[in-house]
């Protein structure tokens, strides 16, 4: 996309109205600015239909609670407003990004019980989040920060200020001419990349993180159960560094990223293999049937 997200034009729902694109504002002092008191759910749209629409809905209001946040709608009125958005836009095939958030109110300290939780509803046409990536797989640095101990962070959730080392990660990498970057986690395990879960292939049994620190995403769980449908061992574990030598192909997960295939991430190749393209062109039916 050209030119910045505050130009574009169309309508984005907010607490309840759809407004102008570029009126879609908050005031300086909104608590989520200073304190990250926010959460969000991103999701894809497939000719007019958003693929696991209300399992994203289920997970922001639970998010919001992790966070202490009760998120004022209930699910169908969540579901009735991402809709509405897109109808507004005109799109059948469009990202979707639902955030709520902490606004201004009577407090403006690291406490903000008194202060109104908000809502909006945004919606974009949005192509390959990793460009060309899907046809010969993505680069990825290897990332300094580490995904944090789950008793510093309520990682179960989507919330706004658990990605603030995945942007200084993937500047970091875009940096080095990468497309994003793979974590660690706290101790030492291979973890994720900045917004995309991970998979490698082995000996054709497949071998991922165990999310018992980041978010097990829920584009992650659909592809678990496309292997597990294809009888193909899945092994959900803890994955020291080393191990990245001896993997034969690799592939990220996300909304955004759907199923997109790594050629590389430090000094470790990967073929984009049978496996690989598989899952990516299975996965791009799925979401269209």
């Amino acid at each position: 996309m050209a030119g910045s997200y505050a130009e574009l034009d169309g309508k984005i729902w907010m607490d309840g109205t759809l407004v102008d694109w570029k009126d879609a504002n908050v005031h300086l002092l909104t608590h989520a600015m200073h304190y990250a008191s926010a959460v969000f759910e991103g999701e894809r749209a497939y000719s007019g239909k958003i693929f696991e629409s209300r399992r994203h809905s289920e997970r922001l209001i639970a998010s919001g609670r992790a966070l202490d946040m009760e998120i004022p709608y209930s699910i169908d009125e969540i579901e009735a407003a991402k809709y509405e958005t897109m109808k507004a836009n005109g799109l059948d095939d469009a990202y979707v990004r639902v955030l709520a958030w902490r606004g201004a109110g009577e407090d403006m300290g690291v406490s903000s019980a008194r202060n109104p939780v908000r809502m909006a509803v945004a919606t974009w046409a949005w192509g390959n989040y990793y460009g060309d990536a899907k046809m010969k797989g993505a680069k990825l640095d290897i990332a300094r920060w580490k995904r944090p101990s789950p008793e510093t962070a309520p990682y179960t959730a989507k919330a706004a200020g658990l990605y603030m080392i995945c942007t200084m990660s993937k500047h970091a990498a875009e940096a080095k001419g990468c497309s994003d970057a793979m974590m660690f986690d706290y101790r030492g395990y291979v973890a994720e990349a900045t917004g995309a879960n991970i998979f490698f292939v082995k000996n054709g049994e497949v071998h991922t993180p165990d999310p018992d620190c980041f978010l097990n995403g829920i584009t992650r769980q659909t592809v678990l159960g496309m292997l597990r449908d294809r009888g193909i061992k899945v092994h959900e574990r803890h994955i020291m560094p080393e191990e990245l030598e001896g993997f034969e192909q690799c592939w990220l997960t996300g909304t955004a990223a759907e199923v997109t295939p790594v050629g590389q991430i430090g000094d470790y190749n990967f073929e984009v293999g049978e496996l690989t393209r598989d899952i990516a062109e299975s996965y791009e039916k799925l979401v269209r049937t």
